[in-house]
């Protein structure tokens, strides 16, 4: 009986996955519940397990896009699991035909007898050559076909790979060094993030504001605790507990910054959804601690350890990063000094973190130095006002600046729960 595996859905509003990678070969035996693809959806990468076991046959190809609830693969659950010894005896059989009657032969007659056009179809739709259709429109461009990425099976150039194509822009006049290129095909997840981001920057009105931060008062306080932090719960004392729990205490004080845009309406909340910016084998992701307004600065490290390593290994589920209210991004860890962060739409803010840097500044009339860190909000300025943003980010300093009274409510050991 041949079981016809279908593609799950992956979550709401995903009609469509592409096909990353096979982890099984065609005719492979597979277990039950053993992954034999790597599935990428616009929101993440999953893995595809088998639903029974026996011998597989594979539907698609890798990089097709294929539909939710489309037949990706067949499995044979009547076919018996091969023992090692099998594989032996196959391949003395296979041996033993080579000395008996001649295999190739027949092999070669079947080859003859194939129609001309199987041999003229594989000859003119090979890898990176276009199809008759394709062929026209490109030689009416002017655009060789080998400067054009082909989306069809096994690399072939369709029409519709024609239509879009572009003609490659010069590149002046050659040097004498190399001056090789490679083309790699953007992932789904890839896509879909560049289609939100294009579309984050056409469809809002978004404004950054800046401020600085002297990180002082926090070094001092892990200084001081981070090893007895990391002894009683296992997690690190980081800087990203101090930044979720002072943007909640931000959110709170503004509340439009904690909202979104619906056709004409403004919705607020009244939970604290974090997304927090990560990077990962296929990209950035954007995981969700949830109700960060309930999470004490152990919750929060564990929580984002937990979120990490999940994103980091690719096990991050759609549900895991589908939502959040407001995001904080954290480029200070490839050594970003400044940048503008882009909304994470539907949201209308997102806190850019920098690295942390010992400059001069004034304190009390003198010049000393401190670790200083220039943050940045991005936010939506059709529902958040500047009094709004510039005073959240004010809000946010402070309470970075003065954690011991602010965060911890001038109970240093309650808070960290030690």
């Amino acid at each position: 009986m041949a079981l016809e595996m279908k593609v799950p859905s992956p979550g709401e509003s995903i009609s469509e996955v592409e096909i990353a990678e096979w982890l099984v070969q065609d005719g492979d035996y597979v277990e039950k519940d053993q992954p034999i693809a790597e599935v990428d959806s616009d929101k993440a990468t999953l893995e595809l397990p088998a639903e029974a076991s026996g011998i597989i046959t594979l539907q698609a190809e890798e990089g097709d896009v294929v539909e939710v609830g489309q037949v990706v693969c067949l499995i044979d659950t009547e076919a018996a699991a091969p023992s090692p010894s099998e594989g032996g005896e196959q391949k003395g059989s296979s041996k033993a035909s080579e000395g008996g009657k001649p295999e190739p032969a027949v092999a070669k007659q079947e080859e003859k007898s194939l129609p001309p056009s199987e041999g003229l179809r594989e000859e003119t739709y090979a890898t990176g050559t276009p199809s008759p259709a394709a062929k026209k429109i490109l030689d009416e461009k002017n655009i060789p076909a080998s400067d054009v990425s082909g989306t069809g099976r096994d690399g072939r150039i369709t029409k519709e790979d024609a239509v879009k194509a572009q003609p490659k822009p010069s590149m002046g006049t050659p040097g004498t060094g190399s001056r090789g290129e490679s083309r790699k095909k953007l992932s789904m997840l890839r896509r879909k993030v560049a289609e939100r981001l294009v579309s984050a920057k056409n469809e809002t009105a978004m404004l950054t504001t800046f401020n600085e931060v002297d990180m002082k008062p926090i070094f001092d306080l892990r200084a001081q605790y981070k090893e007895e932090f990391k002894e009683k719960h296992g997690v690190s004392l980081g800087f990203m507990s101090f930044f979720t729990l002072a943007v909640v205490r931000a959110l709170k004080e503004f509340p439009a910054v904690n909202s979104m845009i619906d056709g004409r309406e403004m919705i607020s909340y009244d939970f604290m959804d974090i997304s927090i910016a990560v990077s990962g084998p296929k990209g950035l992701m954007v995981p969700v601690i949830r109700n960060a307004e309930n999470l004490s600065f152990r919750g929060v490290e564990a929580e984002v350890k937990r979120l990490a390593i999940r994103a980091r290994d690719g096990q991050i589920t759609v549900d895991e990063m589908t939502g959040g209210t407001f995001t904080i991004s954290n480029g200070g860890v490839f050594g970003s000094m400044l940048s503008t962060p882009i909304i994470n739409p539907p949201q209308s803010g997102i806190l850019g973190m920098h690295n942390i840097v010992e400059r001069p500044i004034a304190v009390d009339g003198q010049v000393v130095i401190r670790p200083i860190m220039y943050v940045a909000l991005s936010y939506d300025h059709r529902i958040i006002d500047g009094r709004e943003s510039v005073g959240f980010l004010v809000e946010v300093k402070k309470a970075l600046e003065n954690p011991t009274e602010l965060l911890m409510h001038n109970d240093i050991r309650r808070a960290l729960e030690l």
